[in-house]
């Protein structure tokens, strides 16, 4: 709250001098009760909204407002979803998705990052590998899958092989960018004070660009579990991908939902390990989401 405020206390009114008293607000008399109080309400509409979603989707199918033929009743999918996990036919689709997603984004974030970080550092070696990446990142990842079929056959191969070729683009561009954006200023005084390659690598160029990296790995993470849904769904005989498809030809729609709703915890968990990864390793870095903010 502003005040007007004799500047002195001992002067007379009409002196004409004041001054703006800003009164500290709860934020600044109470920030860690303040801190809690926002961090509650913020953890209750994240539950709030799919749950009350949720509880709308149940009462229109309990009502005939939808058919439930074509759209179960979300504790018919929870049950059905029990069901296929106590008798064990669920958890294989789940690894065979999850092993899939785990081993393309490890090479495509491995390769991505190396190549982002010698192309953002050596501006001959962009010149000659920008247009050629930039022509391959505007083809739709399922395009390659047929490529990726004639060259590694039926099996695993095809599938690591698309999620990596997507993951490495996203990996790729934030990380050139993260180096092309760090200040000219401080790699100057890394060669000022005589450091080595590994040395420039290690305490200016990790550091200063870490942060945007993590930011370009985590959409990755999400974007990875899309990719390999569609691309089960095409060419796998297992994996939630094709458990959706194959339910879907077979009008089990319940078993539909369960393996969608699946996709989703699936691609929502493993973006936040990647979010808490990257807080981790780059704890400098601001915070998103406004979390943890007063």
């Amino acid at each position: 709250m502003l005040k007007n405020a004799d500047p002195n206390p001992n002067s007379n009114s009409d002196s004409g001098g004041q001054v703006l008293v800003r009164r500290p607000g709860p934020e600044e008399l109470h920030p860690v009760r303040t801190h809690r109080r926002r961090r509650a309400l913020e953890g209750s509409l994240a539950l709030a909204v799919p749950l009350l979603l949720v509880l709308l989707w149940q009462l229109a199918a309990v009502r005939g407002w939808i058919d439930d033929r074509v759209y179960p009743a979300p504790s018919t999918i929870l049950a059905d979803g029990w069901d296929r996990a106590a008798a064990g036919e669920l958890w294989p689709d789940v690894w065979a998705t999850l092993k899939r997603v785990l081993g393309g984004y490890a090479i495509g974030t491995a390769a991505g990052y190396a190549l982002g970080l010698l192309m953002g550092s050596l501006s001959l070696v962009r010149a000659a590998l920008e247009p050629l990446l930039d022509a391959l990142y505007v083809v739709p990842k399922l395009a390659l899958l047929p490529i990726f079929l004639n060259m590694f056959g039926l099996g695993e191969g095809p599938q690591v092989a698309l999620v990596a070729a997507t993951v490495f683009f996203f990996v790729w561009i934030s990380t050139m960018s993260a180096v092309l954006a760090i200040p000219a200023g401080h790699r100057d005084a890394g060669r000022v004070f005589g450091a080595s390659p590994w040395q420039m690598f290690r305490h200016v160029l990790l550091p200063a660009s870490l942060p945007a990296v993590l930011v370009g790995a985590r959409i990755a993470a999400g974007v990875a579990v899309l990719v390999i849904v569609a691309s089960e769904q095409i060419a796998a005989a297992d994996g939630l991908g094709h458990l959706i498809f194959d339910s879907r030809a077979l009008f089990q729609n319940d078993v539909m939902f369960v393996g969608i709703v699946c996709v989703a915890v699936l691609g929502v968990v493993f973006s936040e390990l990647v979010r808490i990864v990257g807080r981790l390793l780059t704890p400098w870095a601001p915070r998103d989401r406004g979390r943890g903010q007063a």
